[in-house]
Formats: C-alpha cells, sequence, structure tokens
C-alpha cells in the first residue's frame, strides 16, 4: 500500500495522508481514511487560484455533460474542491464515492461469467456506446470509455514520455477495447459505471482526429460485445 503525504489533501483529511489506489495518463487516484471517498488529482494543471478554479469549472461542466450523456445507471457525482499542494501551488481535488467491491471492465474473467451475466453487459455497453455516439454527433465529443492504468506516480511519468509514443499508439488503436476499459467499472449490482468525466486537453484538430478514430473503434467494440456476448474469447488479458 502506497501512502503519500501533502498538504493539498486538508479539505478532506486531518494529516494529510491518503493511499494511492492508482493512476492513469494524467491522474493520481487515492482513497480516503473510512473508505468512502476517491480523490483525483491532476498535479501538473496546479498554478495560480485562478487558474485553478477555472479548471474546476471546466472540469464541472465537462462532468456534467458526459454524466448526462450516460445517464445516472452509468454515472457517478462529482464535488471539486481547491487546495494548495507543499510547492504552494492552487490545484483541483476531484472527489468522487468510492465504488466498494466494483471492478474494472479489464479484471473481467469474461470465460467464468454465466450466459445470463454476459448478455446484461452487453445490452449495457451497446446502449453506452450509443449513448457517446449520439453525443459526438452533437458535440465532436465524448466520454471517455478507455482509461490506462499505472501501478505508481514514476510508471505514469514513464508512460506519458516521448519515447513511449509508438505503445501509446498501439494500445489506442489496437490492444484496448471496451471490454478491456480501466474506465468503466463493474459494481457488485451489476450496473456498469463510468468513474472518469477528464476532458481532452489538445488542440482542435487534434481532438478531431482524436475522436474521429474513437468514432470508428466503437463500431468495432461493438462487434466485439456482440461475440463477447455469444460466448466469443474477448481480446487482451483480464488484469
Amino acid at each position: 500500500m502506497a501512502i503519500y503525504h501533502d498538504p493539498v489533501f486538508a479539505p478532506i483529511d486531518l494529516d494529510h495522508t491518503l493511499e494511492r489506489l492508482g493512476g492513469g495518463n494524467e491522474t493520481e487516484v487515492y482513497r480516503s481514511d473510512d473508505g468512502r471517498w476517491v480523490i483525483k488529482l491532476k498535479a501538473q494543471l496546479g498554478g495560480s487560484a485562478a487558474q485553478a478554479a477555472q479548471v474546476a469549472h471546466d472540469m464541472r461542466a465537462a462532468a456534467d455533460e458526459f454524466a448526462a450523456c450516460l445517464g445516472p445507471r452509468a454515472s457517478l457525482s462529482s464535488a471539486y474542491l481547491i487546495a494548495r499542494d507543499q510547492q504552494g501551488h492552487a490545484q483541483v481535488l476531484v472527489i468522487q464515492p468510492f465504488l466498494e467491491r466494483a471492478i474494472p471492465l479489464a479484471a473481467i474473467d469474461y470465460d467464468a461469467l454465466s450466459r445470463e451475466q454476459r448478455a446484461e453487459i452487453a445490452c449495457q455497453l451497446h446502449e453506452i456506446i450509443r449513448r457517446a455516439l449520439v453525443f459526438y454527433r452533437h458535440t465532436r465529443s465524448m466520454p471517455d470509455l478507455y482509461g490506462r492504468k499505472s501501478s505508481s506516480s514514476a510508471e505514469r511519468q514513464r508512460n506519458a514520455s516521448l519515447l513511449r509514443v509508438p505503445q501509446r499508439v498501439w494500445s489506442f488503436l489496437v490492444e484496448r477495447n471496451l471490454l478491456r476499459s480501466q474506465n468503466l467499472m463493474l459494481s457488485p449490482n451489476g450496473d456498469i459505471v463510468l468513474v472518469d468525466y477528464d476532458i481532452v486537453r489538445r488542440g482542435r484538430l487534434y481532438r478531431a482526429v482524436y475522436f474521429g478514430v474513437r468514432w470508428m473503434l466503437f463500431w468495432r467494440d461493438n462487434m466485439l460485445v456482440w461475440a463477447m456476448r455469444e460466448g466469443g474469447t474477448v481480446p487482451g488479458k483480464a488484469g
């Protein structure tokens, strides 16, 4: 268990110390001491209080849009706090409920599921894809339904380096599919829930290409979900 201490956690923890749960492309993810909350931090976005307030505003607006896109069954509520870290930078903390015993789709052993369980997962994923495609048609944007993970802060930083660009492109186009998502969690009651509501912080051309490719990959994933429902093998390893 990795423990991190930083005054940025002061609004939600008395000793400013939290357990790290994991991370993605840009985000470090922690859990509150009482186990009720997940705290997300993007340290590279730190700056002045005014800058942090604008970041929080943009993040909340995107999260509200993505939650409306997917509907209440597949979305989580998010709260936003601003606090100063040990370098004196204002940072945005994203607070979400911790989903006890939920697992990412990437960790599911689909071969061990019953036909009924496969059918229920497939039904929800087809609906999530449908909603994301409708949202894309109207906004030319969409939530990140895939995600990545890192075992440590150092690994997350290595994965973000220029040397890893070919690996990231290969992972983006080939390795990752919706059935191996890190951002979609299967809750104990059987609901599939999106836990990441980040926006793509790049230029217009990059965003157009990125979302256009995602649009095409959704059609591939629809076929993979259908094959899984019929008992087919899911590409990639559970983990």
